[in-house]
């Protein structure tokens, strides 16, 4: 991860503040976010350090973020401003793949990117923060624009959001420990979600897409869980592709779930010789859970919880084989700690003994949390040796020992980190060579043949998951004629074809559309409806319709104030709105407004209208330029140069997913629903089967 230090560089003077990573975003840390999304974007920005412009003038801002004090771990927040004018593409490609494409296009996008280590070392050389770049890539001769504007266009970012100047956004990649990072996937998206809610974004999509050993977990969490693993941050059911429905995906889901696992086990076991492995894998996860697991369901939460508690496999140095870090016996671990630190300058005895003074001291603690201070001050009564203990206590946190697994945890209040001992000798046995966890039985007579038969390491139940998912989930040939397991593939596929995910984190505008702010001023909601002058089709124009803005006026405002305010906040947010103009405020036509000069006081405006408040006009200066109809095209984040979509499966919209289109009527079809499968490629012709029909019912020639 990018550790550089910013406080020195020549280039420039800094202000060299550094935030804790764990507490940005959050009220009051840098700021306190009271206003809409752009004044939130901006407020946040003032405590930025300000970089460079890129490529194509955006600027840029950036963050230097504290993760760990010790050691000492800093990463990068870049915030970059995009332009209209700059972007590539002004259609937005995932507000169309998420069903925003009757938003209006937004005048700008800010960009939230947690570099990687690899992506930074791809840029070029850069003033400010991006000089940290350049230390990495002095042997770099590409044009400094081009090299940072990639920085936005690369893949494989811890963290990569972006944001529409009107509040919605699309969160584009996250990736944790599995991919390299010094982040894992929670701390990613606990720090995404405190930015959203502080910014006061209004919806945020993602695609889910996320994988583990080829299995996609989209999946599996669904069946476990009843939700995405993105669920756990409130993210839900956005759009499906290939036609599916929320009503569909929640029934498919259900339908794996409550999958009974004794029919499963009667069916395979009495057709199946072959895949006898199924109601083996049953029966190892019934035993080792200790309590009735009865459906498909809960055997995947069962196996998903156990292998959060499995101690990771890790390779020892000099040899080939893995062995646990986390071990039934002091010694051993011990010897892992001083063959997992090349640097280690204590024996292993030394350490297997600095180690059984902890354990002990926990023990006396009964089982609480206490701070590590203490810990170390109980342990020095035995062991004068105070950077032994502190290695020993460092290594040993989240580790077993014998019965015992050291916890440690930092302490959300005070900030200090504690350590607590738990008693898991009645829950799990350990195999230190294996890496493994097995049943402890308190029958000793039966206790060895237990402990034989039902251990499992990480490994094993990562290979039962994966065998589960291939020959039960997505594809039960092996077990044809069992016609009832011919629902669970099917299930499967419509919970695959739901990727896309939204968390609305706007709620509801207020009832009555009005509020007194502490300063005494009104802010009002309000929002823009174009005025139909010509024969444009009114649902479209109605969808179209932008969301609410707050407008903040003096208590004494009118309406012709309230109107200039209106035309100056959404000519700034969204770029076909710039040439604007309010012709008429709800129920009030433009007329009444200049008969009055429009002086009339706002509060008599909402005494009348009560509710919300829609303004109605038009974009003055491009009437007569175009057709109506293109004009308002153009303006939308769905690209009309997209083609017309209409799949037998039901989609009339570009879902992101492989299409093709018909040589004769170029309509645009998904490949999978015309049977082209996806390892193939499109061929150079393509008739769909209506005009297929057509041309084989015409009659021929003389």
């Amino acid at each position: 991860m990018l550790n550089v230090d910013v406080i020195g560089n020549k280039k420039r003077k800094r202000c060299g503040r550094v935030f804790r990573f764990k507490n940005f975003g959050e009220p009051g840390y840098p700021v306190m976010f009271t206003g809409p999304f752009r004044e939130n974007v901006n407020a946040l920005l003032e405590y930025a350090n300000l970089e460079s412009n890129l490529g194509m003038g955006m600027p840029m801002w950036s963050f230097q973020l504290e993760v760990h004090h010790h050691p000492p771990l800093h990463i990068f927040l870049f915030v970059i401003e995009e332009p209209i004018e700059a972007s590539l593409n002004r259609h937005c490609k995932h507000c169309q793949y998420v069903g925003w494409g009757h938003h209006f296009i937004c005048n700008k996008k800010y960009h939230f990117v947690l570099p990687s280590k690899e992506a930074l070392a791809t840029c070029s050389s850069c003033e400010g923060c991006c000089d940290a770049i350049a230390t990495m890539n002095n042997n770099n001769n590409n044009n400094n624009n081009n090299g940072k504007s990639k920085l936005i266009e690369l893949q494989g970012h811890m963290m990569h959001g972006v944001f529409h100047s009107n509040g919605f956004g699309h969160l584009l990649c996250v990736n944790g420990l599995e991919t390299g990072s010094n982040l894992a996937g929670n701390q990613i998206m606990d720090f995404w979600n405190r930015l959203c809610i502080g910014l006061q974004a209004r919806k945020v999509s993602l695609n889910d897409t996320s994988q583990k050993r080829g299995m996609e977990l989209r999946l599996i969490n669904g069946i476990a869980y009843s939700e995405p693993w993105f669920g756990r941050w409130g993210y839900k059911f956005g759009r499906g592709s290939f036609g599916v429905t929320q009503s569909m995906y929640q029934k498919a889901i259900e339908a794996i779930r409550s999958m009974p696992l004794y029919l499963l086990i009667h069916h395979i076991g009495a057709n199946n010789f072959n895949h006898h492995e199924v109601p083996v894998i049953f029966s190892r996860y019934q035993t080792l859970s200790g309590q009735s697991l009865v459906t498909l369901g809960d055997l995947f939460r069962y196996m998903l919880e156990l292998k959060s508690r499995l101690p990771r496999e890790t390779r020892v140095i000099g040899n080939n084989n893995y062995s646990c870090s986390y071990n039934n016996t002091s010694s051993t671990s011990a010897s892992a700690l001083v063959e997992s630190n090349n640097n280690c300058r204590w024996s292993p005895k030394r350490i297997e003994m600095a180690t059984r003074v902890i354990v002990e001291a926990l023990k006396r603690t009964e089982f609480r949390w206490i701070s590590r201070q203490e810990v170390r001050d109980a342990a020095r009564a035995y062991i004068g040796d105070t950077g032994l203990l502190d290695f020993v206590l460092k290594s040993l946190g989240n580790h077993v020992v014998g019965n015992y697994l050291v916890r440690r945890s930092l302490n959300p209040v005070t900030k200090v980190l504690e350590y607590c001992l738990e008693d898991i000798s009645n829950h799990v046995y350990h195999n230190c060579n294996e890496g493994s966890l097995a049943i402890n039985n308190s029958n000793s007579n039966n206790n060895n043949k237990i402990k034989d038969k039902y251990k499992i390491s990480r490994a094993q139940l990562m290979k039962d998951m994966l065998y589960l998912y291939k020959y039960i989930l997505i594809d039960p040939k092996p077990m044809m004629g069992l016609e009832f397991l011919s629902a669970i593939p099917l299930a499967a596929r419509i919970i695959l074809d739901t990727k896309f995910l939204v968390k609305d984190y706007s709620g509801e505008v207020p009832t009555f559309g009005v509020e007194l702010g502490s300063d005494g001023k009104l802010n009002l909601y309000c929002t823009i409806l174009l005025r139909n002058n010509s024969c444009i089709d009114e649902e479209f124009l109605s969808k179209a319709m932008p969301p609410y803005e707050c407008i903040t006026l003096g208590s004494n405002a009118t309406i012709n104030e309230l109107k200039l305010e209106v035309e100056r906040n959404f000519r700034e947010i969204y770029w076909g709105l710039r040439g604007f103009v309010v012709e008429s405020i709800g129920n009030f036509s433009a007329n009444n407004i200049i008969s009055n000069n429009g002086k009339d006081m706002v509060l008599g405006l909402i005494e009348v209208m009560g509710g919300k408040i829609v303004l109605e006009g038009w974009i003055g200066e491009i009437i007569g330029m175009m057709n109506n109809n293109m004009m308002i095209g153009q303006m939308c984040e769905n690209d009309p140069k997209n083609g017309i979509v209409e799949c037998t499966c039901g989609t009339k919209e570009d879902d992101g997913e492989r299409l093709v289109c018909c040589d004769i009527c170029e309509i645009w079809q998904h490949t999978r629903c015309v049977r082209i499968p996806n390892d193939e490629e499109i061929p150079h012709i393509f008739l769909c089967k209506r005009c297929e029909q057509e041309i084989v019912m015409f009659p021929s020639l003389p």
